[in-house]
């Protein structure tokens, strides 16, 4: 009888996944390769009080957080944005656009960090960027399709190194007794421009925080989800800004803000201001950091598409899973290809513009539909986190202010 290279009756996807390799792969796309340049235009505008924007911006973040904890563990499956605007309004057309809206995040979200792998993988590979693209994507895609445990291995990998990065900057600061601790804990001046500069830079800091969510399309792959998606969630949130503030102090403390806020690479400048590290070592890690980025993105989209297929809002084919790695293959396939025609034929700009709104507009939905299923007074749903109601009222506004920030700035 010849391979059957998919099960007839449809493996399940299987639960591997515990809270310490949730947690870091959680943190590994939170501070994926953003911070590693976002640094610089914060302190552009908060100056010596950046550590504070990200202080307000992870704050801020917390109120969506707390949305998702209840919703992922209301509903513990996969395509969970889907799911909850499904429940929440009862509406199929709903529920497929956001899921949808999800996946093309995630996919321009990986195109985007494609390019940024490209331009520094360039640095060390003479290849024309477009051949670099093709290769990164196809590879990080054979691995989201080796299995969910090797997958989030890899990425847990990713994670200890870009994290290392910047523990190193925070080992290399204490070394040279940069005082930036003082830094980070004076409070700024009760004054309009100081406030307005922290507050504007805040909402660049915002995206700095965007990743987190990712987890609840894991959920499925959990060992425990009820207990350890919320943990992971949490923890995720507190560990990123914990290393944000840090190294926002360092920066600010070590480096003149005029010259952190011009140059294209600001940690790469501040670790030659307090060590002896080459800067060719940070390009290497800002490499990591990005190729963490796309595969968590990559797997995360992979896992929406293949929850809409289950659930009878795509093409059942896309539900498939392979019986051996009992990974969403064609599904994968599909984003890779996504992926690639949208690196190679969208501005870079243009891409970084619509992740961040994309994001946004999901993020409201997802606090709006708390409140509505809050209204509709579910009953039965089993153990799952409840955060008081002003939560996601609060996230809804906050998420409201960031995207009229977006589309008016």
């Amino acid at each position: 009888m010849p391979h059957v290279p998919f099960a007839a009756a449809a493996p399940t996807l299987r639960r591997r996944l515990g809270l310490v390799l949730l947690v870091l792969y959680g943190v590994g796309i939170t501070i994926g390769a953003g911070i590693y340049v976002l640094i610089g235009a914060v302190a552009a505008h908060a100056g010596v009080h950046a550590p504070w924007s990200f202080l307000l911006a992870g704050l801020a973040m917390a109120f969506t957080v707390g949305s998702y904890m209840e919703l992922a563990t209301r509903f513990p499956v996969s395509a969970g944005e889907a799911a909850y605007v499904r429940a929440a309004y009862n509406s199929r057309l709903a529920s497929t656009l956001t899921g949808l809206l999800t996946v093309a995040i995630g996919i321009v979200s990986s195109a985007t960090v494609a390019l940024g792998a490209a331009g520094y993988i360039g640095q060390f590979v003479a290849l024309p960027p477009s051949l670099i693209v093709i290769g990164v994507v196809a590879v990080l895609g054979l691995v989201a399709a080796w299995g969910i445990l090797e997958s989030v291995l890899l990425a847990s990998l990713f994670t200890l190194i870009e994290a290392g990065g910047l523990v190193a900057i925070i080992v290399a600061a204490l070394h040279a007794d940069v005082p930036f601790a003082a830094t980070a804990l004076t409070p700024p001046p009760l004054e309009l421009p100081a406030l307005s500069g922290i507050a504007y830079a805040s909402l660049l800091a915002f995206f700095a925080f965007i990743g987190f969510e990712d987890l609840a399309n894991v959920v499925e792959e959990a060992k425990a989800p009820i207990r350890d998606i919320p943990r992971a969630m949490a923890l995720t949130l507190v560990i990123s800004m914990a290393l944000y503030i840090a190294v926002a102090a360092i920066a600010v403390t070590a480096v003149p803000v005029a010259q952190l806020a011009a140059s294209p690479a600001p940690l790469s400048l501040v670790f030659r201001s307090i060590s002896t590290v080459s800067p060719a070592t940070i390009g290497a890690i800002a490499i990591v950091a990005t190729l963490n980025t796309i595969l968590a993105q990559m797997t995360m989209s992979a896992r929406v598409i293949y929850g809409l297929a289950r659930s009878g809002e795509l093409p059942a084919v896309f539900g498939r899973l392979h019986v051996k790695t009992a990974t969403p293959t064609i599904a994968t396939a599909l984003i890779v290809a996504a992926t690639v025609a949208l690196a190679l034929l969208v501005p870079f700009e243009r891409l970084a513009e619509s992740t961040s709104l994309a994001t946004l507009i999901v993020f409201a939905v997802v606090n709006l539909s708390l409140l509505r299923l809050r209204r509709k007074r579910i009953v039965n749903l089993g153990p799952h986190v409840r955060v008081p109601v002003w939560v996601p009222v609060a996230g809804l506004a906050t998420c409201l202010a960031m995207m009229a920030a977006v589309v008016l700035g």
